[in-house]
């Protein structure tokens, strides 16, 4: 019985350890500095973190099937950049155009590694460099500014709905839908049995390599949605926005206890993993003493010991 109750916490603490981490540090971090449960300082963290969360989403999706997708960031850059330049037309054209680019780069990831069998780490990471490289061309390495008429279109970034950023809100019903496409549809439940066994998911007579392209348009989706709001925050187009943030995405995804290796985790907890990290830069912001480079120490550290606990578990992940 005593051993059975001690596997029965162990599995707990492991199947929602991103959780419980999460909900410790709220406490702790509200014991130590007075105006991190206000308003401002919550609804600040999550606007940042949104952006960042939406990614995070996509990205969740194209792990769960053993995958990785680098080209995100260099997505983000280029959605904005074309939502800034045909801001002018109004939120719709801007809005609909940089999300059909997205849903084009990530077709594009889905067919490289489908059709010529590419490691996804490597297709993905051309298509990055080549996405910055048409950022960089279409914008001569300046911000494109967002039409000054374009009220509505900036409204998507600054704005609040019921005193909630916007972004915010996009950011949990996103986070809710692809919860339930994750766990309640034939799509959500191929995507963990490829990750689990791609050759198996065959013989089950899967459509293994729809489901694939799938996962990675919807991270291309994702991706240039954050861009838009990213751009609509800004004001601008800027065309090394993202830099970086695929980093984020992944780190994020693993320590909210996804598996780099596919077939085990979910979008709930990347969620806590997003958050987290979010946390973890506005409590060295609140400290003010600390420098802001240590945001990325503090992350590292604790992605690795995310990592050797899985592999300790018997769980290894890899790119």
């Amino acid at each position: 019985m005593n051993k059975h109750r001690l596997s029965t916490i162990k599995r707990l603490i492991t199947d929602n350890g991103a959780f419980m981490a999460l909900c410790l540090m709220l406490l702790v971090a509200s014991l130590i500095y007075r105006e991190f449960f206000t308003y401002s300082n919550l609804s600040n963290v999550l606007r940042q973190t949104s952006m960042v969360g939406l990614v995070s989403i996509g990205m969740t999706l194209v792990i769960l099937t053993a995958g990785i997708d680098l080209s995100v960031g260099a997505t983000v850059a280029l959605s904005a950049i074309i939502a800034a330049k045909l801001s002018v037309y109004g939120l719709v054209p801007a809005m609909l155009v940089s999300l059909l680019a997205g849903i084009v780069i990530g077709g594009v990831n889905g067919f490289i590694v489908n059709n010529f069998k590419i490691v996804p780490f490597i297709a993905t990471l051309a298509v990055q460099m080549a996405v910055r490289g048409i950022a960089y061309l279409l914008t001569d390495m300046r911000s494109i500014a967002v039409d000054r008429s374009a009220e509505t279109f900036i409204t998507l970034g600054r704005g609040y709905f019921i005193g909630i950023p916007i972004p915010v809100i996009v950011f949990l019903v996103s986070a809710v839908l692809m919860i339930f496409v994750t766990r309640k549809t034939s799509f959500g439940r191929s995507v963990y049995a490829i990750g689990g066994n791609e050759d198996a998911a065959k013989m089950m007579g899967l459509q293994v390599k729809r489901n694939k392209m799938l996962s990675y348009v919807i991270t291309g989706f994702f991706s240039a949605l954050a861009g838009v709001i990213l751009c609509a925050r800004l004001g601008a187009g800027q065309p090394v926005s993202g830099d970086g943030w695929e980093m984020d995405a992944i780190a994020s995804v693993a320590i909210g206890g996804t598996l780099l290796s596919g077939g085990v985790g979910g979008v709930g907890p990347t969620i806590c993993g997003v958050l987290i990290i979010g946390f973890i830069k506005n409590i060295i912001n609140l400290q003010g003493d600390i420098n802001s480079y240590w945001q990325k120490i503090v992350t590292g550290l604790i992605l690795l010991s995310v990592i050797i606990a899985q592999n300790r578990s018997g769980k290894k992940g890899n790119l």
